[in-house]
């Protein structure tokens, strides 16, 4: 039986401990992440972890990245324990912790804006679009419906927020902040990158309906896509064949927790800030089922989850 991890403990430099990963330094050029069952919903992280949601996202990354090679390069060095505890033998011991769940990769300088990148009409989209017709200030196409296709996608690039929620920014925005050079590559790469996963992952059952990108420049300037990449966690999957514009859709992820907690929030017995209450087995095991699915459909196997 998988047992699910809480937090790794690795006799590394810490970098940092994200919501859901520990960044571990390796060495000047290379960092170890490591993705953990942690769980957050409504920027608040739950107590219960989600058992193999961290193998999920980081294999599931591993197979992106390289499958979409030719389209970008990324920062993935390896997600295989045997080749990372050869590499540092000192992890043998932690061995646990690392399966399917460790990723080694380059270090890069982080680009400071998420690219973001929309298929169709939904979440803050499609508040903003029915309340003013656009998407970050900037007009949308009229008679568009909650799930609409949007035809070409498009770029939506974000701030990244320390605290609460990223906000949308136009392109102009990004020109500005980066120079457009920069901000014409990361528009390229972005759509780019999307095109090629979801055109790969439609004729497999699962709509990409956004995605959200990372990308981090290395010492000699080349562009890499970096962190996760087309995953539950940084994406929405919607099952293609339930598929029906004009409404909200349902999606491979965490939304079984998100269903239990908007309820309690609408019954007035969660506030929505910490502490979060508990979970129900069934609901965590839901959330678990969803993210193995996902893998499952995209890769055309099972995860590997013993």
């Amino acid at each position: 039986m998988t047992v699910p991890l809480v937090a790794s403990q690795l006799p590394l430099p810490l970098v940092r401990r994200g919501k859901v990963r520990e960044v571990y330094a390796v060495d000047s050029d290379t960092l170890l992440l490591v993705a953990s069952d942690r769980v957050s919903a409504f920027d608040v992280v739950l107590r219960e972890p989600v058992v193999h949601k961290g193998a999920v996202l980081t294999q599931l990354s591993a197979f992106w990245f390289r499958r979409l090679a030719g389209v970008m390069p990324s920062h993935f060095l390896s997600a295989d324990a045997d080749e990372i505890t050869e590499r540092m033998p000192a992890l043998e011991p932690f061995r646990a912790s690392l399966l399917g769940r460790a990723m080694l990769v380059r270090r890069t300088a982080p680009v400071p804006f998420e690219c973001v990148v929309r298929g169709y009409v939904t979440g803050s989209a499609w508040a903003e679009y029915r309340e003013s017709g656009t998407l970050a200030g900037e007009p949308l196409p009229t008679g568009l419906v909650e799930s609409a296709r949007l035809d070409p996608p498009i770029f939506s690039p974000a701030t990244k927020a320390e605290q609460g929620h990223d906000e949308n920014v136009t392109f102009a925005h990004l020109v500005q902040a980066l120079g457009r050079a920069a901000a014409e590559r990361l528009q390229q790469a972005s759509l780019a990158l999307y095109e090629a996963g979801r055109g790969y992952a439609g004729p497999r059952g699962i709509i990409i309906a956004d995605t959200k990108f990372e990308f981090g420049s290395t010492p000699d300037g080349r562009l890499l896509v970096i962190d996760e990449i087309l995953t539950p966690d940084s994406s929405r999957f919607w099952p293609a064949d339930r598929y029906e514009p004009g409404r909200a859709q349902p999606s491979f992820d965490k939304q079984p927790l998100r269903d239990y907690l908007a309820g309690l929030k609408r019954q007035g017995q969660w506030n929505g800030n910490a502490p979060p209450p508990p979970l129900p087995p069934e609901v965590v095991r839901a959330t678990s089922e969803r993210y193995l699915e996902a893998y499952r459909l995209i890769t055309g196997n099972p995860l590997a989850t013993d």
